[in-house]
């Protein structure tokens, strides 16, 4: 197959977006399929940023988001449409499409072709965040773009309820894979822990984007339990903030590779904190690398975390619950073992490989579909 990706992100912006689209297109690669990636260009300071990308890469003008140029916002370009006609596309994949991604379903539609649409942002929880407003607007725009696809994949029921609950049909549940190679128990590093911890605290870590809508400070609490040292990895916005609001933690900045996978198996609880996630790859990441996990009872981590057995899943946004759950671990390192051997053992079949052949069968059936009707 011929398949054009457009995306929305991707590397070497590190984010959910990127990454799955990243996946997505190695894994086609890899079962001989003819892939393109259509995606924002990145700062001119990034050189060569395609130059590990497994398929060619169309750029398209973009601009920094206004407060948070980490995210590149596309503009209107003609060269969706071109790239999407000169690779030959037989279906077209949209990868959380909003803004260059609504341009894909266009061009889709304008040239005849199928559009799988992967819903992985809850945009509207963002808008109401950012804007206290215009979750409306979110949806109507979501409707418009996801209603004209073929198909929408969404990354977990709670996902599927909230997309069909605001009228989006033909929706299917398509999970995301993690690499269980390099996120692995047996990177636990313990001259990094003693650089961490130095006083042997109980490690409790972060990681993801610092932006308003992961609520990293509700950490606070947990920031001045005793024997307890908080580690935050990543970056945006919000980190001059954090900085103040998180007493005693140890910021890392962003870590990506083997770097980032020996700093998640050193850690003895993983503590996500974003009430938005559609999925929640980093939890993925955590169970991976043996760790149990305390997480909000909201969206994604729903799927991921069995409350109890992998971790504790606690009310979002409430920060002494939040607190209490650490404390709890922190208290009971045989409990951290048996949570994170079981949260190691529910992944270790979620591979990319498994994942990337469902989401070709998807493809499959679109076509088949499409054949169906012109039939």
């Amino acid at each position: 197959m011929r398949v054009v990706i457009v995306t929305e992100s991707f590397p070497p912006d590190v984010n959910g977006v990127a990454h799955c689209a990243l996946q997505t297109a190695r894994h086609l690669v890899r079962r001989g399929h003819d892939p393109l990636v259509v995606a924002p260009a990145v700062p001119t300071a990034a050189p060569g940023p395609d130059a590990d990308a497994p398929c060619p890469v169309v750029r398209v003008p973009s601009l920094p988001l206004p407060g948070y140029p980490q995210v590149r916002v596309a503009l209107p370009s003609r060269r969706v449409t071109a790239a999407i006609a000169a690779h030959r596309a037989d279906i077209v994949h949209l990868a959380s499409p909003f803004v260059l991604g609504v341009r894909g379903m266009t061009a889709a539609s304008r040239l005849g072709l199928p559009a799988v649409a992967v819903y992985q942002t809850d945009l509207a929880g963002y808008a109401r965040t950012y804007l206290n407003a215009g979750e409306a607007t979110a949806w109507r725009r979501l409707r418009a773009v996801h209603g004209a696809a073929d198909r929408t994949l969404a990354p977990s029921t709670a996902a599927v309820s909230d997309l069909e609950a605001h009228g989006i049909g033909r929706v299917r549940l398509w999970r995301r894979g993690v690499d269980t190679e390099r996120f692995r128990p047996e990177l636990r590093d313990g001259r990094l822990r003693r650089e961490l911890a130095p006083d042997g605290e109980t490690i409790v870590g972060y990681v993801g984007r610092l932006a308003p809508e992961k609520r990293v400070d509700l950490l606070a609490p947990a920031c001045r339990l005793p024997g307890v040292r908080v580690v935050v990895v990543g970056d945006g916005p919000s980190e001059p903030g954090l900085r103040d609001a998180l007493p005693g933690a140890v910021f890392l900045g962003r870590r990506t590779g083997t770097d980032l996978a020996r700093i998640f198996a050193s850690l003895d609880v993983f503590a996500h904190t974003g009430p938005y996630e559609t999925f929640c790859q980093t939890v993925q990441e955590a169970m991976a690398s043996g760790v149990p996990v305390v997480a909000p009872a909201a969206g994604g981590p729903l799927d991921l975390v069995a409350h109890r057995r992998t971790g504790l899943l606690v009310p979002a946004g409430d920060p002494g619950a939040l607190r209490d759950a650490v404390a709890a671990l922190a208290a009971a390192p045989a409990l951290r073992a048996a949570y994170g051997a079981a949260g190691r053992a529910a992944v270790e079949r979620r591979t990319w490989e498994a994942v990337g052949d469902e989401l070709i069968g998807h493809y499959l059936e679109v076509l088949r579909e499409r054949t169906a009707v012109a039939a």
